[in-house]
């Protein structure tokens, strides 16, 4: 059996998520399941339950990876939880068990995420003109090292298209 890619979308939490978020979030996460690929988030609101709850209704696989010990904290559309226990040390977790990574916006807790999955050279994808983190690097680097260039699209299927192209080649 083929491990199936892993696909982490980060971004605003419920505080500052705006609709514009949610909907593209919404689309990525129907593309995610299209692509048969597996969506993971933080688990918890805003960009996240977005994203879950359009790979949920695709028929898509999700899994949160939640700061807390307790899986109740989770939004409703994660099939799978893993409570970590491990508070904001958490982005570590979510950056580390994703093949690729598409950003929507963002504040500090996912610019905690883009920078683990940097050092590890995860390749990234962020959204064009959802602010926050992702806006900050788009097209560019996060340091000096050039460890890995995160790609700026448009919509979520140019995010889920060009996430694949960067992990398979295609």
């Amino acid at each position: 059996m083929t491990k199936k890619t892993q696909i982490l979308v980060i971004g605003h939490n419920d505080d500052g998520c705006t609709p514009a978020h949610e909907k593209i979030a919404y689309e990525i996460g129907c593309e995610v399941a299209k692509s048969n690929c597996v969506l993971m988030t933080g688990g918890l609101g805003g960009v996240m339950k977005a994203a879950a709850k359009g790979s949920h209704d695709s028929n898509g696989l999700t899994v949160g990876i939640i700061p807390q010990d307790d899986p109740m904290h989770a939004n409703e559309f994660c099939d799978i939880v893993i409570p970590s226990g491990m508070g904001l040390t958490r982005d570590f977790l979510t950056a580390l068990s994703a093949d690729g990574i598409i950003i929507v916006g963002g504040g500090s807790g996912t610019l905690s995420e883009i920078c683990a999955a940097y050092m590890h050279k995860k390749p990234m994808v962020a959204i064009r003109n959802t602010g926050g983190a992702a806006d900050k690097f788009i097209d560019g680097y996060v340091d000096h090292r050039k460890n890995v260039k995160i790609i700026g699209v448009d919509t979520a299927k140019d995010a889920v298209k060009k996430i694949l192209e960067l992990l398979h080649g295609n």
